[in-house]
């Protein structure tokens, strides 16, 4: 028995069909396994807020990136890490945290949450397992900045004027000076004791920026902790605030982790 043709041809071209289809997913497949990450959380840290990261944010989004700043509370790292969960849970895609300061130590606990895919640390704390900003800074000689420190009568800390000069800021304009005293953010003490459960990056690839004069983490522990993270990172020969003394080579750097993670 013989096929008729216009069988023939109808068989031919469904598997064509077929062929083309598998093709077709399977290159979709690749593109989106391979595309760059779209979503930055970006974390502050102590004594600051969202308005630190003003002059990465443009670079970012020029870049077609979809940038969100959290608002930590600085009540506590319980507080601090829920918000920036929010943030996370808010966003329709994998996501890239990026911390600065303190902010390292809220993306070391948040960063555990599914949707996160890399870790950018800038001028931060990396702490590790059952580890706080306590106990990874005593091995350290003491910050300068921490003799700038004041409480108030509900222990939480703000950075006097001339700690933010010379300890906190020191390589930028006075303007920015007295921007970044008048918008600090007072923190509790008790953030410095508050311990990580599970430290994210020991699953999650990390990238770091090392400031070379910072005055409030030392630059070794900073060193230190990119080398124990594997962490892919850069040095730059700036204060406590790189994204804002340094933002192109941090925005960069932030560029580069997007595009490698969504890879990973």
């Amino acid at each position: 028995m013989t096929l008729s043709k216009t069988y023939r041809i109808a068989l031919i071209a469904f598997a064509a069909f077929l062929l083309t289809a598998v093709f077709h997913t399977r290159a979709v497949a690749q593109t989106n396994s391979s595309q760059a990450v779209r979503n930055i959380v970006i974390v502050h840290g102590a004594w600051a807020d969202g308005s630190s990261w003003s002059k990465v944010i443009p670079l970012l989004q020029a870049k077609g990136l979809h940038v969100v700043a959290v608002q930590n509370p600085l009540s506590s790292l319980a507080d601090d890490v829920a918000a920036t969960k929010r943030a996370i849970a808010l966003q329709d895609g994998p996501v890239l945290l990026v911390g600065h300061s303190y902010g390292g130590v809220v993306i070391t606990e948040a960063g555990n949450d599914p949707k996160v895919v890399g870790l950018v640390y800038v001028a931060a704390l990396a702490p590790s397992d059952g580890e706080s900003v306590a106990s990874v800074t005593k091995p350290f000689p003491p910050a300068p900045l921490g003799s700038e420190v004041r409480a108030d009568a509900e222990s939480f800390l703000t950075v006097t004027p001339k700690g933010i000069a010379e300890d906190f800021a020191q390589d930028l304009p006075d303007k920015e000076k007295q921007l970044l005293t008048a918008t600090q953010g007072p923190t509790a003490a008790a953030v410095f004791g508050a311990t990580i459960t599970t430290a994210a990056w020991k699953t999650k690839p990390s990238w770091s920026v090392i400031a070379s004069d910072d005055r409030a983490v030392s630059p070794e522990l900073e060193k230190a902790e990119a080398a124990a993270m594997k962490a892919t990172s850069i040095t730059v020969p700036s204060s406590h605030v790189p994204m804002l003394s340094h933002p192109k080579e941090v925005a960069d750097l932030i560029e580069q982790a997007a595009a490698k993670a969504g890879r990973q």
